[in-house]
């Protein structure tokens, strides 16, 4: 993705006042506490590739740079992804 680059092993792309992007947080942070995982919160409204790209679809969780989930996380296939 142009102009967007992550080092975190999950980033979750989203925006202020979005419900279900807390939610999804909420699980990432959860996970990733117990994994030993490093977060990135990602502003989707700070990047207009990202919004060109995801807007219909935040939250969407990446792993390892890769497109992992959108709308809501499936905790156990994140914690198989980071395991």
């Amino acid at each position: 993705m142009a102009g967007w680059e992550s080092s975190a092993r999950v980033s979750v792309v989203g925006r202020q006042g979005c419900h279900l992007c807390d939610v999804a947080l909420e699980i990432v942070r959860r996970v990733a506490a117990e994994t030993g995982a490093d977060v990135e919160v990602v502003d989707i409204d700070e990047h207009p590739d990202l919004l060109a790209r995801y807007a219909d679809e935040i939250p969407v969780t990446f792993v390892d740079g890769a497109q992992h989930d959108y709308w809501r996380v499936d905790e156990g296939r994140l914690r198989a992804a980071l395991s």
